[in-house]
């Protein structure tokens, strides 16, 4: 699903304009990154939390030459899925969660 395929899924659910969904899903994800650039977690309970993690500066090697190289420190995001969500992807794992938390 690309953006333009989830503008008209939002248009489809409710009562919206194509501009309104856009702005909608454009401020969204304006918002998204803009609280992780800050260092904050956004958290969407059943769906995932998105947020900001370093990466400690290691050395790595160049596949062709086989030369090592320093790869510096950095900052990237991350999304962790939610339960929901991994449920909803592989019910047949969430199954088997539930069996072994019902077992304990």
């Amino acid at each position: 699903m690309n953006r333009i395929e989830l503008i008209e899924k939002l248009i489809s659910k409710n009562e919206l304009t194509k501009a309104a969904a856009g702005r909608i899903l454009d401020t969204l994800i304006e918002s998204i990154q803009v609280a992780v650039k800050k260092g904050d977690s956004v958290t969407l309970v059943g769906f995932g939390t998105f947020k900001s993690v370093k990466r400690a500066a290691r050395t790595g090697k160049n596949p062709s030459t086989g030369a090592s190289l320093k790869i510096p420190a950095t900052t990237v995001p991350k999304f962790t899925p939610g339960a929901k969500f991994k449920a909803a992807v592989d019910p047949k794992a969430a199954a088997r969660k539930a069996a072994k938390a019902a077992a304990k």
